[in-house]
């Protein structure tokens, strides 16, 4: 068996944790982590800059400030495979030509549907039955790259996103065990058709509706908690008595001691909200 030096690009510490655990089990050798600096909190308050020791000791940590770095960097450690997931850059074409067996992405949706940075937060808005793991080789575009490994989930019953991704973290392992033993047997990737990409949510979708069916706003209830926004407005918000607030959970069963609401076509219970601070909707 070929043993590959491979690079985990994430700026996410459990999958940085899994994917060097899953690496190593295949038989491979994580050689690097590449994250890089989130300080703002612009993609979603995610940075490993804090964690750093919470990380394999053998690992070198290649933090780039710009995409023009990320290149040279991999270049430093000779790569012969990155791995990718929770990585918010488009990746350019000069870093994506280090390692010679290329970078492999994995992607929370069942590629080509919903492809972008929110795949979760739209499956849920959308109403989807079931989403999916899957890894793919990476090309020049998003999420666009062929398909190796991708196993469907159910999304079940809406709940917090710790406990939704962590449905989700043995799935992924799973996959990417399959993606790198397609990947060893050369077999060959499936090119995608079709698909479609969204981004971040915008202003348009932060105020909920109530004069729509009660499932809807209740799935953009939930569907938020696993998005940031692309505008100024942070959903899901409501006009309560004169005040504004931020659902943060929903029910479409009663749950004692919350509010309710009446929708177009059935009641809504809204279990846990927060005051809205005057200077955030100032700046909408």
């Amino acid at each position: 068996m070929t043993v590959w030096r491979a690079v985990i690009a994430t700026r996410i510490l459990p999958v940085a944790l899994g994917f060097h655990a899953a690496l190593r089990e295949a038989g491979h050798e994580p050689v690097a982590l590449l994250t890089i600096r989130d300080t703002d909190g612009r993609y979603g308050g995610f940075d490993l800059s804090g964690m750093l020791h919470e990380l394999p000791p053998e690992l070198d940590i290649l933090m780039a400030a710009r995409r023009a770095s990320i290149a040279p960097l991999l270049e430093s450690v000779r790569p012969d495979l990155v791995v990718c997931m929770g990585f918010p850059w488009k990746v350019p074409a000069a870093a994506l030509a280090v390692p010679r067996l290329g970078w492999i992405n994995g992607h929370p949706s069942l590629l080509p549907r919903h492809r972008g940075p929110v795949p979760v937060a739209w499956a849920i808005r959308d109403g989807d039955e079931e989403f999916g793991m899957t890894f793919h080789r990476m090309d020049a575009e998003l999420d666009t790259g062929p398909i190796l490994a991708q196993q469907a989930l159910p999304v079940g019953e809406l709940c917090e996103p710790d406990e939704f991704y962590g449905r989700m973290g043995p799935v992924a392992l799973e996959v990417l065990g399959d993606a790198l033993a397609s990947l060893a047997a050369g077999v060959e990737a499936a090119a995608q058709e079709g698909g479609d990409y969204q981004s971040f949510f915008d202003d348009d979708a932060a105020f909920l509706d109530f004069s729509r069916p009660a499932a809807e706003v209740h799935r953009l209830v939930w569907a938020w908690r696993f998005t940031i926004p692309a505008g100024a407005l942070h959903g899901a918000l409501a006009e309560l008595d004169g005040e504004t607030v931020r659902v943060l959970a929903s029910s479409l069963t009663e749950v004692e001691g919350t509010r309710r609401v009446e929708c177009v076509d059935a009641p809504l219970w809204l279990v846990k909200t927060e005051p809205v601070p005057p200077l955030e909707l100032a700046r909408a």
